[in-house]
Parts: structure tokens; C-alpha cells; sequence
């Protein structure tokens, strides 16, 4: 298989698996969790964000692809002259709405659907966030991003699939292998396949994720792995939880759990 049809295998049958363990997908996945993506478009100390602002040229435009609540596309309309938000999830597009209104930042347009439906003018500059794991159709998706794109395209990616800390945690709860979502390793030869020779960028390395209690990380467990109280996986889970997290200067990890490492991936389009 090419990249492009392995990448769209990898994803289909992650999707799959997902949808045996939790049943019907929800309509917005996002719709309980939206409120924890709000943050201070005014912050100083994510190192994410000034590493995409550093790119940026005053007073350029900017499309910011699965946007999410604003956690860049508010902060960067701050340089920006313009932002379109492209946002499939309506409790996103709230929180982002919310936040913008919040902070008096009116130069932020929300176009709520998915990339490949949504009909929005080129910009600059365009940008995806963590988004692409999940994107079966990677081809069309990239294509479109370059085409929208009169200077610059920017993809935040992962060097391992979301998650994957739970990985491990997953086979002893379900008796079966996680299928892992595709990630920076399979990202760029999907690129080079398109033709396009990207500059990647290691941003700071991300610690495992940390809870400030057993409970709320057995929470957030059962969460991703799609367990729900009163049945025989969550009391497997509980009796795997019993080894698996660990206590470590008063907050609560997932033992073995690896950091994580975002990459910038971009290349100029030449169009501008």
C-alpha cells in the first residue's frame, strides 16, 4: 500500500475498534470536554504558540483548521488581521465564541464544519493542530490545506499516536491489541507522496499527563478506553489501575507512560 492508503487503513480500523467498545459514536465527541480547551488568549508561557507566532508575518491571515475552543486561533489573531476558524464540533465553536467575546477579540470568523466540507477563502497562512490523526481521507485533506494556503502551511504533529500512553492499558482491560492512530512517522511520507518537502521543527517535549487524584485519573482512564461503571471491564480496570498508576510528588501518572513530543511540520507554498 501507498501512505496515503496506508495511513486511511490505519485510521479505519482504529475507528473501528472504537466504535465495537463504546457502541454509537456521539453526534459531537467533544461536547462534555469543550470547556477544558478555553484558555487566556493573552498567556505568555505556551511555547506552542509562540513558536507558530514567530512565524507569522504582521497583519497576515490565517486559517485555523479543527480549531477547537480557540486555543490557538485566539492567541494568533492577536498578530493576525484576520482568522477563519474552521470547527466541526458545536460545543468547540461555543467555547470559541465564548472566549473571543470574552476578550473582546473580534477579528475571528467561525465556520462551523469539517475541513474537507467547509467553503472558506484561501489565507496566508494555514494551520492544523493534532488534527490530522484522526483524518481517513489524509490526501484530500493536505491538498486542500496547500491549496488554501497563499504562503505557509503549519501542521502540529505528534511523534507517537495520541494516547498511546494508554496503549498498554488498553490490551490488559480488553484482551486485545490497541490499533494506534497514524502519527508523525506516517505523516511525512504521506507528504512526500504529495510532492511536498517539509522543514520539521521538535517543539518542547510535553510530560506525561498527570492527575491531581487516583480518582480523576481512573476517570479519564475509563474515558479513553471507553469503559463505563458497573461492568466487568471497569472492575478490570480498577484491578488494573492498582499497579498501573503511581503517586509521584503528590500527583498521579500512569507508570510507563512516555512524554510526549509535538512537531511543527511546514512548507511555503510559493503563492503569495
Amino acid at each position: 500500500m501507498s501512505a496515503i492508503e496506508t495511513w486511511g487503513e490505519m485510521v479505519r480500523v482504529e475507528h473501528a475498534q472504537s466504535d465495537r467498545r463504546r457502541g454509537v459514536r456521539p453526534t459531537d465527541t467533544w461536547n462534555q470536554f469543550a470547556a477544558q480547551f478555553k484558555a487566556d488568549p493573552h498567556r505568555t508561557d505556551d511555547r506552542t504558540v509562540e513558536a507558530l507566532r514567530s512565524r507569522l508575518l504582521p497583519g497576515e491571515t490565517l486559517l485555523d483548521i479543527g480549531a477547537g475552543g480557540g486555543r490557538l486561533a485566539l492567541p494568533l489573531a492577536l498578530t493576525c488581521s484576520a482568522v477563519t476558524a474552521v470547527e466541526p464540533s458545536p460545543s468547540m465553536c461555543a467555547v470559541l465564541r465564548e472566549t473571543a467575546e470574552e476578550y473582546n477579540i473580534d477579528n475571528v470568523s467561525i465556520v462551523e464544519s469539517g475541513w474537507l466540507d467547509a467553503d472558506v477563502e484561501p489565507a496566508d497562512v494555514a494551520l492544523c493542530s493534532h488534527v490530522v490523526y484522526v483524518i481517513e481521507d489524509v490526501g484530500a485533506f493536505v491538498r486542500k490545506m496547500d491549496s488554501h494556503a497563499r504562503r505557509l502551511v503549519m501542521a502540529v504533529v505528534f511523534e507517537s499516536s495520541p494516547l498511546s500512553q494508554v496503549y498498554g492499558l488498553w490490551e490488559r482491560v480488553h484482551g486485545e491489541r490497541r490499533h494506534a492512530l497514524p502519527s508523525l512517522p506516517h505523516f511525512l511520507p504521506v507528504l512526500e507522496e504529495l510532492g511536498i518537502q517539509p522543514e520539521v521543527t521538535e517543539l518542547d517535549t510535553q510530560p506525561p499527563r498527570t492527575f491531581d487524584s487516583a480518582e480523576e485519573a481512573r476517570e479519564a482512564v475509563a474515558r479513553w478506553l471507553f469503559v463505563t461503571p458497573g461492568t466487568d471491564a471497569m472492575d478490570r480496570l480498577d484491578h488494573v489501575l492498582q499497579d498501573a498508576l503511581r503517586e509521584v510528588n503528590g500527583a498521579w501518572q500512569i507508570e510507563g507512560a512516555q512524554p510526549s513530543i509535538p512537531n511543527i511540520v511546514s512548507w511555503e507554498t510559493g503563492r503569495n
